[in-house]
């Protein structure tokens, strides 16, 4: 335990050092807010910017609340995993390139435990700066859009924290195969976009498919109930979270590199 404290703080520290802990709150919360308020206030600001014609009435249609909760969480889908998995694609192929893993290795530290330290470090960063952008989200689409309940928000929260560490998991396998964070990052959003155009393509045949949480967690604020599809889609991302885990700790104790 003390082994893995001790790379998590050196994780945290490094986050802190790089600004991570103020900037990626920052990204998220306007990431978070961005689309429901510049959905809400857009005639206003069509008004004010100019360049209507005289006496044509600009009206945009009303959103129901989950809708406005879901722009956010597109937003998030996007830029805010390519976010994720640019920090995360050094994790550990940047030490093992410059060395500095190899230095932590030698001393009494296990590979699972070193994989492992930094993996939830990158998660509670990820997080928490979910957390706080979805808080703030939840109370401008409550105060402009209509009620979503608290209890909404939480399994929203729960649920969606597994696509993060999913994308986590995935950059900290390829960060293991890979030496340079570079083709870390380009086959893990590789990797993602192709999962992308599975789901879109045979969603009808992979019903607990991880890119299906969005779609669940959005009938779940329409319904103010879990499904069983939810569920069992939360399942298999955490199975497949847990074997790419799994064979991040075979593969770097191996060395089985590119």
């Amino acid at each position: 335990m003390s082994q893995f404290l001790t790379v998590f703080k050196k994780e945290f520290m490094e986050s802190w050092r790089n600004f991570s802990w103020i900037w990626v709150p920052i990204v998220f919360i306007l990431l978070s807010i961005m689309d429901p308020l510049t959905y809400y206030y857009l005639p206003k600001i069509m008004d004010a910017v100019g360049g209507v014609p005289e006496g044509m009435a600009f009206e945009i249609p009303e959103i129901p609340a989950p809708d406005a909760v879901m722009l956010a969480l597109v937003q998030i889908s996007s830029i805010g995993v390519l976010i994720v998995v640019l920090l995360t694609m050094g994790t550990i192929a940047g030490e093992r390139k410059t060395g500095i893993a190899e230095l932590v290795l030698v001393k009494p530290v296990n590979h699972v435990t070193y994989i492992l330290a930094k993996w939830f470090a990158k998660f509670v960063l990820f997080f928490i700066a979910f957390t706080i952008g979805m808080l703030l989200n939840w109370y401008y689409v409550n105060l402009l859009f209509g009620d979503v309940g608290f209890t909404e928000l939480i399994y929203l929260l729960l649920f969606y924290a597994l696509w993060i560490m999913f994308v986590i998991s995935l950059t900290i396998f390829f960060s293991t195969i890979f030496k340079g964070p570079g083709p870390v990052a380009g086959v893990t959003i590789g990797t993602l976009l192709s999962m992308s155009v599975v789901n879109g393509l045979v969603n009808h045949w992979l019903p607990w498919f991880p890119n299906q949480l969005s779609t669940y967690i959005n009938e779940m604020l329409y319904n103010q109930s879990v499904s069983t599809e939810l569920w069992g889609t939360a399942g298999i991302t955490v199975g497949l979270s847990a074997i790419l885990l799994i064979c991040s700790f075979i593969i770097f104790k191996n060395k089985k590199v590119l």
